[in-house]
C-alpha cells in the first residue's frame, strides 16, 4: 500500500486517505448572502467521489465583513449552517470526511471576486462593498486602507470565530481549519509588515500570534474535543522583515499548546510582492519541514504539487504527513483514482464509487 493512500488518524477522527482537497474559494454565492449554493454541493461533492480522503471546504467568513467579495460564503448565520449540512452529508456518504475553512480576510475584504474580466482591487460601497478592518491602518498595495480594530473588535472577531465553529459542529463538519495565512486578518497580525500595534496584540512576536491564539483557544472551548483542530498559515512572508520559517516552527509549538493538531503550511500574500523563489511542485515543502521539525504538530505539505509520485516521496521521506491537492483538483476531480493506479494499487484499493468502476484506471 502506497503512504498516500494509507489511513491516518487524528484524534477520533480517521481518514481513509493523505491526499486531500485544499480550501479553495468558488466566490460562487451568487445573492451575496454567504450561503452555498449546488454549485457547492457538486463542486465538493464531485472531489469527494473522486477519492479525496478529506474535502476542505473553501475560505467562509465568520462575518459579513469578513468576506474576501461579496461573493464568499459564511458560516455567520443558522440559514448558512443549514445549507452546508446536506453537503455535510453527501461529502459522508462518499466515504470522505469534510472540514471548513473559517476565515475573515481583514484588510483585503471587500474586493472584486478574483474570476476572468472583473477588475482588481477593492469594491466601492456603491457596488457593494464595505469599509475593511486590519490590525493597523495599512492598506494592502492599492486596496482601500482599513480602520484598524479596537480591543472590542478584536474580542468580537474572536466570538464570531468560536460562533461558526460552533454551527460547523451543527452542521456535522469534521473538521475546522482556521485561515491564518495568505494576508487575510489572523496572518495581518502575526506579520511585523502590517502590525504597528502598541498595545498586547502588536510589537512582540508574542503578542502578534496572540489573536490567533485566542481565537484557538475560544474555538476549542466549542469545539469537540474529538474533532481536529487546523490551521493554516503562511510560514514565510517572503520580504525582509517579515514573518520567517523559523517564526513558524516557533509557533507550531504553541499553536500545539493552544488544541491545533495540523498546520496546513502555505505562505506569503501579505505583500503584493511575488515570492522571489520558482513557483513549482513542491516550492514550499522546506517551509513544510520546517513545522514539521518542532515535533509539536502535524504539518501538511501543499503548493503546486501535482505529481502522484512526487506526493508519495513526501510522506515516505517524512518530509509531511499529508499532502493538500489544489490547483490540480480543479483540472482532476479524481486525482486519487489516477494517483492510486500510478502508485501501483489494485483498483480495489482504491476509493473508488462502486458507480464508477467500469472507469477504472487499469
Amino acid at each position: 500500500m502506497a503512504m498516500l493512500f494509507e489511513p491516518i488518524r487524528i484524534r477520533d477522527l480517521e481518514i481513509r486517505n493523505r491526499a486531500w482537497l485544499s480550501p479553495m474559494c468558488q466566490y460562487s454565492c451568487e445573492d451575496r448572502d454567504g450561503v452555498p449554493t449546488p454549485w457547492h454541493l457538486v463542486h465538493l461533492g464531485a472531489r469527494a467521489q473522486g477519492g479525496f480522503g478529506l474535502i476542505l471546504a473553501e475560505a467562509s467568513a465568520v462575518v459579513p465583513e469578513g468576506r474576501i467579495s461579496p461573493e464568499d460564503a459564511g458560516l455567520w448565520n443558522d440559514t448558512q449552517r443549514d445549507a452546508w449540512a446536506p453537503i455535510v452529508d453527501f461529502v459522508h456518504s462518499q466515504g470522505s470526511v469534510i472540514g471548513i475553512q473559517l476565515a475573515h480576510a481583514g484588510r483585503k475584504a471587500s474586493a472584486y471576486r478574483a474570476w476572468p474580466g472583473y477588475p482588481d482591487g477593492s469594491m466601492p460601497v456603491e457596488e457593494g462593498g464595505w469599509p475593511t478592518v486590519a490590525p493597523s491602518a495599512i492598506p494592502f498595495g492599492d486596496m482601500a486602507t482599513p480602520e484598524a480594530l479596537t480591543l472590542d473588535g478584536i474580542r468580537d472577531v474572536v466570538a464570531a470565530f468560536a460562533d461558526a465553529a460552533r454551527r460547523a459542529d451543527q452542521a456535522g463538519f469534521d473538521v475546522v481549519e482556521i485561515h491564518a495565512a495568505h494576508g487575510y486578518l489572523i496572518h495581518e497580525f502575526y506579520s511585523p509588515l502590517s502590525n504597528e500595534r502598541t498595545d498586547e496584540y502588536g510589537g512582540s512576536r508574542e503578542n502578534r500570534v496572540r489573536l490567533l491564539l485566542d481565537i484557538c483557544d475560544a474555538v476549542r472551548q466549542v469545539w469537540p474535543e474529538g474533532k481536529p483542530l487546523f490551521v493554516r498559515i503562511s510560514a514565510t512572508d517572503w520580504v525582509p522583515g517579515g514573518w520567517t520559517p523559523e517564526d513558524s516552527s516557533w509557533l507550531a509549538g504553541r499553536l500545539a499548546e493552544h488544541g491545533v493538531d495540523l498546520v496546513d503550511v502555505s505562505s506569503s500574500a501579505n505583500t503584493p510582492d511575488r515570492p522571489p523563489v520558482e513557483l513549482e511542485q513542491g516550492y514550499q515543502v522546506p517551509l513544510t519541514e520546517a513545522v514539521r521539525s518542532s515535533g509539536a504538530v502535524l504539518a501538511g505539505a501543499v503548493g503546486l504539487i501535482s505529481d502522484p509520485q512526487y506526493a508519495e516521496q513526501l510522506l515516505v521521506d517524512e518530509r509531511a504527513d499529508v499532502v493538500f491537492l489544489g490547483r490540480v483538483a480543479l483540472r482532476e476531480p479524481a486525482w486519487p483514482l489516477r494517483a492510486a493506479a500510478e502508485l501501483g494499487l489494485d483498483w480495489r484499493q482504491a476509493p473508488y464509487p462502486p458507480q464508477y468502476t467500469r472507469g477504472k484506471w487499469s
